[in-house]
């Protein structure tokens, strides 16, 4: 039985060297048993979607896309990203497809399929917005992808307008909604913590200002009806030792952050921090007036929507 790695790609002597003659090529891809993106090219039907939609497009999967399939948060997973060699100059335009032409910085094998993760995340910082950018990062760092000295490296080679978001990736954040929300409540000047064990409730995404707890909702942690339950028995959990908890939902995180912001600084005004006897109390309070009339400006360096 021939055997096929899904992650590489396949040349007709590759085949004919594994003992399959002309006719038996055709007849398996005829049967879907084998798959020919582009003429010459063979691969593994177990490859991926994406993969295969690269190699049609003739280069690798790369930037977002392959990191989705690490499972690294990405924010839009719409186009396939692929690189192409740099001096490519023949290829077609395709729909969904999003093409790559920087050399890159790590060498793949060479019938591979993907680009190195390295080249993936460098990708990803230039091609996303700031806030995206970071996100990925973080979650990178999350998943174990990426060291500290591997990001030194990659914002050694970003554009200048990106180095100063260097500084703002943290490894601690588990989704991409936890960043966006970690990057709002720094925008707004705001005392908190992230990741935050409470006896008898367990961790919690942020506490800020002492007393109130945001927990970054997904469908995919919970979406079912038990999973709800088990949330709203935390919540009470939390009520019952001096915490107000809020829970905004991933979408509504992404879609408008701000109007989030203007809700958590709308509570700390009414109600202030937990305990007014630290040095910094004063201060929170003065920096949340500041701040509450108009949220909708995180941040100077975080407030481009383009693609950089």
């Amino acid at each position: 039985m021939l055997a096929l790695d899904p992650d590489r790609v396949y040349c007709h002597a590759d085949l004919k060297a594994q003992g399959l003659s002309q006719a038996r090529i055709a007849a398996m891809v005829r049967g879907e048993r084998l798959l020919r993106p582009r003429q010459g090219l063979y691969l593994s039907p177990a490859s991926s979607a994406s993969a295969t939609t690269a190699a049609a497009a003739g280069g690798r999967l790369a930037c977002t896309s392959l990191l989705a399939e690490r499972g690294v948060f990405v924010l839009d997973r719409g186009d396939v990203h692929v690189q192409v060699p740099p001096h490519t100059t023949r290829l077609r335009p395709t729909p969904g497809v999003r093409l790559h032409w920087a050399p890159l910085r790590r060498t793949p094998p060479p019938r591979s399929l993907r680009v190195e993760v390295f080249d993936a995340l460098l990708q990803a910082t230039i091609c996303q917005t700031p806030r995206a950018a970071i996100a990925t990062l973080d979650s990178a760092v999350n998943l174990g992808l990426v060291d500290e000295e591997g990001l030194d490296e990659l914002f050694r080679l970003v554009p200048r307008r990106r180095r100063g978001l260097r500084a703002l990736v943290d490894g601690r954040c588990e989704s991409g909604p936890e960043t966006f929300v970690r990057l709002l409540l720094r925008a707004l000047g705001l005392s908190f913590e992230c990741q935050v064990w409470i006896d008898g409730v367990g961790r919690v995404d942020f506490v800020v200002e002492g007393w109130l707890v945001i927990q970054c909702d997904s469908r995919a942690h919970h979406g079912g009806w038990q999973a709800q339950v088990a949330d709203r028995r935390r919540d009470l959990a939390l009520a019952a030792r001096g915490y107000a908890s809020i829970r905004p939902v991933a979408a509504d995180i992404f879609a408008d952050a701000p109007a989030l912001g203007r809700v958590i600084v709308a509570m700390l005004q009414k109600i202030g921090p937990r305990t007014d006897n630290t040095p910094a109390a004063p201060a929170r309070r003065a920096r949340s007036r500041r701040m509450g009339a108009d949220p909708r400006r995180p941040s100077g360096m975080l407030s481009s929507t383009g693609n950089g």
